[in-house]
């Protein structure tokens, strides 16, 4: 691998949505869900975190396991901005963006892991 994982554009976006849902926290709804703020957060984090850290392996094998623990906490946020519609806490407005990207960052994981897959076949 010779990208670093700041380069990877599916860590970027990772970026861009950690800065969405930390914007959405700011919401005065949230003020008092510590324990719902602090599980987001930590699942956001983690999308970004997990890329980073199977990068640093230099073994496609190891990129792609972490990848996919990527990948579930991509799931993990997007379940959690459905919760806090549903809770009340937001409109779906608001987490409209969030939710998109979410996608998007997970279906660029799932190609990310085909591709390495592939490569690991050669």
């Amino acid at each position: 691998m010779t990208k670093s994982f700041e380069e990877f554009e599916v860590y970027i976006k990772g970026i861009q949505l950690a800065k969405l849902v930390f914007k959405l926290l700011e919401n005065k709804t949230f003020e008092k869900e510590f324990g719902f703020q602090n599980q987001i957060k930590r699942a956001v984090i983690s999308i970004t975190n997990n890329i980073a850290e199977g990068s640093e392996y230099n073994s496609n094998k190891q990129l792609i396991k972490y990848l996919k623990i990527s990948k579930g906490s991509c799931a993990e946020v997007r379940s959690m901005l459905i919760l806090s519609r549903e809770l009340g806490f937001c409109e779906q407005s608001q987490i409209q963006g969030s939710y998109a990207l979410s996608i998007e960052i997970s279906q660029n994981l799932s190609n990310f892991i085909k591709y390495l897959n592939s490569k690991n076949l050669k």
